[in-house]
């Protein structure tokens, strides 16, 4: 689908005119693929560059236009996955006209609401100054769910928030290394601008979008090495509760093995024998207030160990403590 817009008093307007100051091919089919390659002499590895999301930004100058791969922050639609994507598209700007290669229409929101726009240039600065921003605003998106992640993290310790974490640095690194190739190609624009004389107000706005996109650049890095240290923090903390309640059900194993032990060697038949005489009502009760107070012995005894252990020998100050006294930390933790 081809759109054409026109500029006047400052903004875009749309036309139906295809020789327009500006084109935005949505997608192209084959016929429109054909119209670029003939009349704008863009081969078929611009187009498909254009449209693939994985391509890396660049710009190429030719002896009257230049043509720009641009990375771009997909909208955010929301969902349980809590990813962050992105895509590219192409610009080829020459004297009369800017002609967009993308795959939708999203790139003509926003445009002129911060400056007029009077030539196809300012329509191209425009629309990168529009994506930085928006940039910045999946950046405090990222931040705002990345609190909300945290919290329901520790109120629930569930994989699946941990999941959803990683798809959040994960995206950050995606919008890392495509600000950063961003960076690379409006250095280079920038390098283009003074060699060919631009306006000064031209080089200026360069200048505004690669300080502005060096702050993205930087804020998504803060944010990705701030994130990846809360994972590790979070994972750790999921793994000190794990190995919390096994070694409570462990400590449960060793007060009971001894009872479950006398138990099965037993076995109610053997008892019965063996109490022959002594009426079931005393017997049994017996054997279980016996038990329960092995089972209090058994406490005592490992509390008595743990008091052993703290209690050893004396520890010079800021001397590490030895497997016994590790020992002893552990068991204090437990019946303390």
């Amino acid at each position: 689908m081809i759109k054409s817009f026109q500029l006047a008093q400052g903004a875009l307007h749309p036309s139906e005119d295809q020789d327009s100051q500006m084109l935005l091919f949505v997608n192209p089919d084959t016929a429109e693929r054909d119209l670029l390659r003939s009349r704008f002499h863009l081969d078929e590895h611009a187009l498909a560059s254009a449209l693939d999301p994985d391509e890396v930004s660049r710009i190429e100058f030719h002896p009257d236009s230049l043509f720009l791969i641009w990375k771009r922050p997909e909208n955010y639609s929301g969902g349980d996955s809590f990813s962050f994507e992105v895509s590219s598209f192409g610009l080829l700007l020459n004297a009369e006209r800017l002609v967009v290669i993308a795959p939708d229409d999203s790139q003509m929101r926003g445009l002129g609401v911060r400056h007029d726009l009077h030539t196809p240039l300012d329509v191209l600065l425009d629309m990168l100054l529009h994506n930085i921003h928006h940039y910045l605003g999946h950046l405090k998106v990222i931040k705002m769910v990345a609190r909300e992640l945290q919290q329901r993290f520790n109120s629930s310790m569930q994989n699946h928030h941990l999941v959803q974490m990683f798809n959040l640095s994960e995206s950050l690194i995606y919008y890392i290394n495509a600000i950063h190739s961003n960076g690379t190609v409006l250095s280079r624009l920038r390098n283009h601008a003074e060699k060919h004389h631009f306006g000064a107000e031209v080089v200026a706005l360069i200048d505004d979008l690669i300080i502005e996109n060096t702050q993205c650049y930087k804020q998504a890095e803060i944010y990705s090495t701030v994130f990846a240290g809360l994972m590790d923090a979070r994972g750790n903390l999921a793994n000190n509760t794990m190995n919390e309640m096994l070694r409570k059900l462990t400590l449960i194993n060793v007060v009971f093995l001894p009872l479950n032990l006398i138990a099965s060697i037993g076995g109610m038949s053997e008892f019965s024998m063996m109490t022959t005489g002594v009426p079931w009502w005393l017997a049994y009760p017996a054997l279980v207030l016996a038990m329960l107070l092995l089972g209090g012995v058994m406490v005592l005894f490992l509390q008595r160990m743990a008091r052993d252990f703290r209690a050893a020998r004396p520890r010079p100050a800021g001397e590490v403590g030895s497997q016994g006294r590790r020992r002893g930390r552990f068991f204090t933790r437990v019946f303390s």
